[in-house]
Order: structure tokens, then C-alpha cells, then sequence
């Protein structure tokens, strides 16, 4: 599950868009199926949404929330990518981005009436 945080009259226009690039990254990167979008917008107004100096209105947090087994490089590289195609399609800077990836073990994650560590019916690999 990804949460986006942002500004709300900067993130709510570009929803759609920011969450098309985030889900075309984690298709490239990490092998994720085209239906498996499972992202989750936090609008704030500016008085709620506190950021560091140097950054703009434009500053917005990606929590990225997957099971543990992806190696190092390969979080790199979606980091990288979502740096690289965020600034290319939508115009923020990675000065205004800020990405954070949480991984939990497969016994922490409940779906479907199991847990991640039960599922035999993935449809992408954890361990990439």
C-alpha cells in the first residue's frame, strides 16, 4: 500500500497522474501487476502540512508499505526511478520529494483472510 502526502491544491490535480507514475515504477522496478494499485491520497491543507525549509508548495511524501524481501539495489533503483520519472512527467523537483519505504515482514500483512507469510498465490515475487 503507498500513501501520498502533499499540499491539497497541488496533489488534488495531479492524482491521477502521480499515481500512474508511482504504479509504472513499481511495474518496472519490482515486477508489480498492472491491477495491483493499492494507493491512498493524504490532501492536506497547507496550515496541517509542515515541511522542511528549502522545499516548495510542491513538497509531497510518498510511504511506500511492502513486505520485506526486496534487496537493496532493487529499492535503489525505485527510489531512483521515482525521483527520475515524478520530476520528468509531473515537473517536482526531488528537492519536493520525499520517499519512504516500510517493509514489514510477510507474517505482518493480512489479505484475503491470511497472512502475507501464507499467501502461495502471489501474482509477482517479493524477493527481487
Amino acid at each position: 500500500m503507498i500513501v501520498i502526502y502533499g499540499i491539497r491544491h497541488r496533489l488534488d490535480p495531479i492524482k491521477a497522474r502521480l499515481s500512474a507514475v508511482i504504479h509504472e515504477c513499481m511495474m518496472s522496478v519490482l515486477g508489480m501487476p498492472e491491477d495491483k494499485r493499492a494507493h491512498r491520497f493524504m490532501p492536506m491543507d497547507a496550515e496541517d502540512f509542515y515541511f522542511p525549509g528549502g522545499r516548495s508548495d510542491a513538497y509531497t511524501v510518498i510511504e511506500i508499505n511492502m513486505m520485506a524481501g526486496r534487496a537493496a539495489e532493487t529499492q535503489r533503483a525505485l527510489i531512483k526511478a521515482l525521483f527520475a520519472r515524478i520530476e520528468a512527467r509531473l515537473g517536482i523537483a526531488p528537492v519536493d520529494v520525499e520517499i519512504i519505504l516500510k517493509e514489514q515482514p510477510p507474517h505482518c500483512w493480512g489479505f484475503r483472510g491470511m497472512t502475507g507469510d501464507e499467501a502461495r498465490d502471489l501474482t509477482y515475487r517479493v524477493r527481487v
